[in-house]
């Protein structure tokens, strides 16, 4: 086990700024930088957590404490990095427990990682498993700039509870006519596109029939894995993408745009001038 050199927390990637009806400019924007980490427990995989690298060590003590895999630091016997050729980029801790650790707490706790985990990625047990096959989209051009401009207010427009207590992330979903077709709130960004996702199914329109996915937060990977698996083929958000959102969206066809407010946006994928 080897530790790995420090890694960069933001990358740059290339976009197209729009900004009111104006053209489209290409320019360059920072992204903080998404990627799975897997955690083991003495070479067996027990869970894998989205996050931007740094201080990887800390984040997994920690987890193993609050899971309640160890009591505190004296049940650590090691931990560190795994040089797995498969994973060059440091994208897996390992852990050895001290002696005398009840091998039945690292069990419960993945058990109920299973069981409880509402994000879409948190508590798959290995990060092949995170990359699910998801159906090919149907590529269409970006939504014209008037209309995508005009999605924020429908979509603050329609939520109810977040008007009564600020503290909801809502996920919806507009027509290529930019009419509001579905619309769910949540105490959790995930939970809320999970909601949407839902009615569709129990409306049996899946896959997805409205094509513009909007998120009230941020756009990170998990966002972009749902959409796909959901073929929603736009998703726009009001805050970041991530960089391996950005990725999966180029990878899958989908068109994202992120910082959808105050009369502008980013593209970052779905253009034709864009990889």
């Amino acid at each position: 086990m080897t530790t790995p050199p420090e890694r960069e927390a933001a990358v740059m990637v290339d976009v197209r700024r729009v900004v009111g009806t104006g053209p489209v400019t290409p320019d360059r924007d920072a992204l903080a930088v998404e990627e799975p980490l897997e955690i083991r427990i003495e070479g067996e995989p027990m869970a894998v957590t989205m996050r931007t690298p740094g201080a990887d060590l800390d984040l997994v003590a920690g987890f193993l404490f609050t899971e309640g895999v160890i009591d505190g630091v004296d049940d650590l016997h090691a931990l560190a990095h795994v040089d797995d050729p498969a994973d060059p980029r440091g994208n897996t801790v390992d852990c050895v427990l001290a002696g005398g650790v009840p091998a039945a707490r690292r069990d419960r706790a993945r058990r109920e990682l299973f069981a409880s985990s509402s994000c879409g990625v948190c508590g798959k047990a290995s990060i092949d498993r995170i990359f699910l096959t998801t159906p090919a989209l149907v590529p269409m051009p970006p939504p014209a700039p008037e209309l995508m401009h005009a999605l924020p207010a429908r979509l603050r427009a329609a939520q109810e509870v977040f008007g009564h207590t600020g503290g909801l992330h809502a996920a919806a979903l507009f027509t290529e006519d930019g009419e509001l077709s579905v619309l769910r709130e949540d105490i959790g960004r995930h939970n809320a596109v999970d909601k949407v996702i839902g009615a569709c199914l129990r409306a049996d329109v899946m896959p997805a029939r409205t094509p513009i996915l909007l998120v009230s937060g941020r756009a990170g990977f998990e966002i972009v894995q749902k959409a796909l698996m959901a073929s929603i083929p736009v998703l726009a958000s009001v805050g970041a993408p991530s960089s391996l959102a950005v990725s999966l969206a180029r990878r899958g066809g989908m068109v994202l745009a992120g910082f959808l407010r105050n009369g502008r946006y980013n593209l970052y994928s779905g253009s034709s001038d864009l990889p």
